[in-house]
Order: structure tokens, then sequence, then C-alpha cells
């Protein structure tokens, strides 16, 4: 669809919902690996109304057994959480409309659009964020203990996965391809060995993270985004990948580059009135780098119709595979 098509598309979808207007400084956004997003400016009698549409593709049809593949909202479910998610305090982005196929835009959504930042290297070494960043740890602790006190009730299409089914989930998809490392069977039966209970069952976002963060240099976190992975499961697999060092982006905290630790910790027991488990944890943030490593592996070896590399920005991915088995290796000969 043409940039002019979506703004017509865009044009009705919004005057069917309230007053008529126009479309202003429609931008397709970089970055994004599966969505297609546009920055635009919706302009009524009511003022100016800045707005972003992410189109989705339609969810391909499992192969095998749906229970093997990992969780993966659609659109309208992706939205449905977001919209739980503000009901309980936690910043998503509000949800100003569900797209139809009457709307002609495909799958998708359209919310409000926040400004900040979202690229880790500013955040975690621009000194632009110099002042917020000490807080942002701290922020993010009770963030995420916001999300793990969201209701379920409502939100039956979120699949419950436990530490086994991690591991069975994206063991599986590894074996899809024809690949053998060492490093990877190594970490697949380390985490196999030491497999925390499946004890916990709360709302999961699983990919709270660095890079999917809005930050204000004054505010902080101000939104938090791509809920499509969410699952329930254990609390402590967030805190686990937002220390990954993967997303980390070079910055020396050890809470998503721009913290401490302990802040989020801290932070996160007071908001919570949970424990934090630093073992499970580790756990988690190995896991986390596991099945980094094998979605590196994934994209690396992903092919197109014609049989070729799908593409140069995938290949590049792929030879990313080292860096999150060096993180592993040295998370499993750490001492406790």
């Amino acid at each position: 669809m043409s940039p002019e098509e979506t703004r017509n598309a865009l044009a009705a979808v919004l005057a069917r919902a309230g007053p008529r207007g126009e479309v202003q400084s429609l931008t397709r956004l970089t970055g994004g690996a599966t969505k297609t997003t546009w920055s635009f400016d919706w302009l009524d009698a009511e003022g100016r109304h800045p707005l972003i549409l992410q189109q989705t593709p339609p969810r391909a049809p499992d192969i095998g057994s749906p229970a093997r593949r990992p969780p993966k909202l659609t659109a309208e479910e992706d939205a449905a959480l977001m919209i739980a998610a503000r009901a309980t305090g936690v910043p998503a982005p509000r949800v100003v409309h569900v797209l139809t196929p009457a709307d002609k835009l495909g799958s998708g959504y359209i919310t409000e659009r926040i400004e900040g930042e979202t690229l880790g290297k500013r955040i975690v070494a621009d000194h632009a964020f110099d002042a917020v960043r000490p807080r942002l740890a701290a922020q993010c602790g009770e963030i995420l203990a916001a999300i793990h006190r969201m209701p379920s009730d409502g939100l039956s299409f979120l699949a419950r996965l436990g530490p086994a089914d991690e591991l069975a989930v994206y063991g599986g998809l590894l074996k899809e391809h024809p690949f053998v490392h060492p490093a990877l069977s190594y970490a697949m039966r380390w985490i196999g060995e030491r497999l925390p209970p499946d004890d916990e069952a709360r709302v999961v976002h699983a990919d709270f993270r660095t890079g999917n963060l809005i930050v204000d240099p004054a505010e902080g976190v101000r939104s938090v985004l791509d809920w499509e992975i969410a699952r329930i499961g254990d609390p402590m697999h967030d805190l686990g990948v937002l220390c990954t060092r993967s997303w980390r982006f070079g910055g020396q905290g050890e809470a998503g580059g721009f913290g401490m630790r302990e802040d989020l910790y801290a932070a996160y027991e007071r908001a919570s009135g949970m424990r934090v488990d630093p073992r499970r944890v580790r756990f988690w943030e190995a896991m986390s780098n596991l099945k980094w490593a094998i979605s590196c592996v994934r994209r690396g070896l992903a092919r197109g119709a014609d049989g070729q590399p799908a593409s140069s920005e995938l290949a590049a991915v792929g030879r990313r595979l080292e860096e999150p088995l060096w993180d592993f290796m040295t998370l499993a000969t750490a001492k406790d």
C-alpha cells in the first residue's frame, strides 16, 4: 500500500470514529522486525493529535503442535493487553482504534504517539540522559511490579509457559535447522539441569528491555512497547531479560545498561511486596542469552522463496551468535 493510500484509509478510519479531519506528517518509521510503523498527526476541530499506526502481518498457521511455537499475540490480543495494562497503572500506549477488515489497512491498531527516545545506545550513553539515567532502574522495578500485579482475567489468550516449557519451545525451534554448535548444546543442557520450580503464574512481558522503552531525558520511562510475546509465567523472567548484556547496548549498568541491579531489585521488592531471587534472575538471564542465540541462528539461516538468504540484515544478525553465547558462558561459569 502506498503512502497516499495509507493516508486516505487512515483519514476514513478516524473520521468514522469522530470529527472529520486531515492526516498530516505521515512518516514510515524505521525499526521493527515484523511490524510496519507509521507516525502521523490527525488534525481535526478538536486540535492536533499525534498518533502511531502499527500494522502487523497475519499470523502464519502453526506447523505441527502449536504448543511448540513461541507465544505471538495477534494485533487484537496485543491491543487488548495494552488496554488491560493501562487499566492497572502500567505506562503502555493508549489504544485509539483496533483495525478491522472494513478499514482496509490490514491487521493492527492505532495508538497515541508518545514523545521520547527508544534507541538503546542513546539512552545508555547520550549526555542528554545523564541526569535521568540513575533513576531508570528503580522506575523499571516499579513498572515490572505493576505488570506482575495485572489480573489475568480476560487475558485467556496469554499462553502459560513454565521454565521447562520455555526450554522445550525454543529448543524445538533450534532443531528445525541443520545447525550444530557445541556451546549451544552445552547451554541447552545447562539450562535443562537448572530449571527452577514452576510455581509462579503472573503476567510477564517477556521482552521488557532497553529498546522497548520510551525514555524522556527529564521524566524517565514514559511507556513500555512491544507486548506481542507476553505470557503467563515466572516474574523473575522479566528481571532477567532486562539484565541481559545484549540489551545493555554497551552501557555499564547491569540493569538495562543504565542502572544498578541492586536499585532494580530494591524498587521491585518495595512495589511488589515480593522478594527477588537473584539465582532465579540469573537463570532467566542465562535463558535470555540462549533464546537470543537461537534467534540469531534462525535469522542467519532464513531463506527466501528462491532459496537465497532472506536479507543481508538477517544474515548480519546471524553473525552475532557468538555474543550471547559468550555472555551465557560468563554467567554459567560465574561463582554464586
